[in-house]
Formats: structure tokens, C-alpha cells, sequence
């Protein structure tokens, strides 16, 4: 074992010098997240919170209800009456996984304040309303990839102007019902 002389006089192994400097490196590691990283916390807060307000001007915008997670699982599960749109593009999400019995029709991500065939791989305001069903009371959910992505925002936008009355936008869609572990279907 080597020693080495202290000012006082006093030998240390570096063994013992060791063992305190990788303590102090424990110590300093786990206070380093409060001071070092403050900084992006804080500027990850601003993104959250734009997110968050664009969140709640679109469904002011739309005058839709949202859901979370858990409540659409609840429905699910207690089985009531409803129609599951995801809005994601044919083959390259919705054959992949979609929510067990949704229904696909896409939109677009940007706005579509007039419907435009070119946006809804050439499907019109009838096929959609033809897709929904006759009953305006329906409860009516519309959801797309995750809270980001605006083709939910566009699909229960345009249920709303086409009369229904309990539509939905699911908002986390397929990243957060995957998140939470519940099983997805695939087009076979």
C-alpha cells in the first residue's frame, strides 16, 4: 500500500484518498442537476408552456373537449358507443398501429380552415360525415400521434363544423396510449 505525507505530519493510504475523493465526486454529482442544468429546465418550461397555450387555443379555436388517456381507455373498457378516428396517414401509421377498433381518415397538420380533397387523400366533407355516422349525439374521438401533431386538432375541428356535438380530440394519441402500456391493433 502507498502513503503519502500530509503537511501535519500524519500519512494517508491512497486508499483512504481515494474512497474521500470519489465521495466528494458522489456529493458534488448529485447536487450538479440543481445548478447545472437549472438553466435548460427553465427553458424547457417555455416550450411546455407554448405547447400547452397552442394546446388550448386550438380547442378554444375548435370548441371540441378533449380527453386523456385513462378516460378513452375507461370508455373503451366499459364499452360505450363511439367512433375512434385517427387521423395519421394510412401506411405509414395507421396499418403500423392504431388504438384497438379506431377508424382512419386523414388530415392534414396544417390548418385546414376549407376542406381540400388534396389534404384528405381525395376524400370529401361526405365521406367523413358518412365515416361518423347519422347520429349527431354520438361521442366522437379524434386523435393522431401525439399532443404536437395537429391533424387531431383538424379532424375535430371539422367534426364540430359538421354538426356533432360530443366530439373529442385525444391529444396524446398513439405515442401516449402506447406510454401507458395498452395494447395497439396493426392492419393484418
Amino acid at each position: 500500500m502507498k502513503f503519502f505525507m500530509m503537511k501535519s505530519g500524519k500519512l494517508l493510504s491512497l486508499k483512504v484518498l481515494s474512497l474521500s475523493t470519489l465521495t466528494l465526486w458522489f456529493v458534488l454529482s448529485a447536487a450538479m442537476p440543481t445548478y447545472a442544468f437549472l438553466d435548460d429546465k427553465f427553458k424547457q418550461e417555455v416550450e411546455t408552456e407554448k405547447d400547452a397555450v397552442k394546446l388550448v387555443r386550438d380547442v378554444q379555436k375548435g370548441g371540441y373537449n378533449l380527453v386523456t388517456t385513462g378516460e378513452l381507455k375507461a370508455m373503451i373498457d366499459s364499452k360505450k358507443e363511439m367512433v375512434i378516428v385517427d387521423t395519421m396517414p394510412y401506411e405509414d401509421s395507421y396499418k403500423k398501429s392504431h388504438i384497438p377498433g379506431a377508424v382512419q381518415f386523414l388530415f392534414p397538420i396544417p390548418d385546414m380552415g376549407t376542406w381540400d380533397t388534396k389534404e384528405t387523400n381525395g376524400k370529401s366533407e361526405a365521406d367523413f360525415k358518412k365515416l361518423l355516422g347519422s347520429d349527431l349525439d354520438k361521442t366522437v374521438i379524434i386523435y393522431c400521434g401525439f399532443v404536437k401533431c395537429t391533424r387531431s386538432h383538424n379532424g375535430a375541428l371539422w367534426a364540430k363544423k359538421l354538426g356533432y356535438k360530443n366530439v373529442y380530440r385525444y391529444s396524446g394519441g398513439i405515442f401516449a396510449w402506447k406510454g401507458a402500456g395498452f395494447e395497439d391493433e396493426k392492419v393484418k
